[in-house]
């Protein structure tokens, strides 16, 4: 089959002009040895599953409960379901750069209103994890903090660029714990920590998770609680930072 020259042929909607760079390679994965791997590990993976567990994915296609949400960093050391040995369905996720939980963010907030009025989750996890290039990044631009303007974390990019604008908040909070001064082995670990607290303190402001303890329950019947934790990436491990908040 020969490429497609434009996507004219597939929708007519699209105009040439808009579609210029729109082409179609069939082979395109041969030539990507890491998109290859990850088809290849996938379809073992499917294997193994369905041979250990017959009827695996017909139950996971009639849908999901899990019970828990867990809102976390991007990070590719990072994942959910490997590090805690859980399986498809078991965690609902949002993760964006910085376990960030932006009052503003309505991509969180449809997440979370899902997540607790609709599947009826549990717990809501906000997990920050060791070596965060996000808290390294703000922390470095807490020195040159000025109080009253916009922080420019990243230097490089413009003042109003979306990683900016992102990282706004973690930047004001490094500059408020003031340790710009101290060693950066001393600092970030603080600084991911009460990031961490930020995160589930803003949780909490929510319509969602305030209606939730109000009312007792969720929508679905649930209590819901929040939580904070620390993954540490040098060792695999979890920390609980016993900052939990539930119904009262």
């Amino acid at each position: 089959m020969e490429p497609l020259s434009d996507c004219g042929r597939i929708g007519q909607t699209y105009k040439e002009r808009d579609i210029s760079d729109c082409f179609y390679y069939p082979s395109t994965m041969s030539h990507h040895a890491a998109l290859t791997q990850l088809l290849s590990a996938n379809a073992q993976w499917a294997k193994d599953v369905e041979r250990l567990e017959p009827g695996f994915f017909k139950e996971s296609a009639k849908g999901q409960t899990p019970q828990t949400l867990w809102i976390g960093c991007a990070d590719s050391r990072v994942p959910e379901s490997v590090i805690t040995g859980a399986k498809p369905g078991d965690i609902f996720v949002n993760r964006n750069v910085g376990n960030q939980v932006n009052l503003d963010d309505d991509n969180m907030l449809a997440v979370l209103t899902y997540a607790v009025e609709h599947l009826g989750v549990e717990h809501v996890v906000v997990c920050g994890h060791t070596e965060c290039g996000a808290a390294a990044a703000c922390f470095g631009a807490s020195s040159s903090f000025v109080p009253g303007q916009a922080p420019v974390t990243i230097p490089v990019d413009p003042a109003d660029a979306p990683l900016n604008r992102w990282l706004a908040p973690l930047t004001t909070l490094a500059a408020s714990l003031e340790i710009s001064s101290a060693p950066a082995n001393e600092a970030l670990p603080l600084l991911i920590q009460e990031n961490v607290k930020a995160q589930v303190n803003n949780l909490c402001r929510t319509e969602v998770i305030a209606k939730a303890w109000a009312n007792g329950k969720s929508p679905k019947g649930k209590e819901v609680w929040v939580h904070g934790w620390v993954y540490d990436v040098s060792t695999g491990t979890i920390r609980d930072l016993g900052i939990s908040r539930g119904p009262k």
